[in-house]
């Protein structure tokens, strides 16, 4: 299983981190919510490296 460890260290961490997800979300398709709303198949290639689904019971 990979696993990939993303630590936000004062503001200026706090703000590249924020960046990146926020890129890595428009990359992926998928709104601030979670969900998908991408319209293109590449999107959803490889977002199991960034992105798992779960629910909560």
């Amino acid at each position: 299983m990979r696993e990939i460890l993303h630590i936000h260290d004062d503001q200026c961490g706090n703000q590249i981190g924020a960046k990146f997800w926020e890129v890595i979300c428009d990359e992926h398709g998928v709104d601030h919510t979670g969900q998908y709303i991408g319209d293109s198949p590449l999107q959803l290639e490889r977002i199991d490296i960034y992105f798992n689904e779960f629910s909560m019971l």
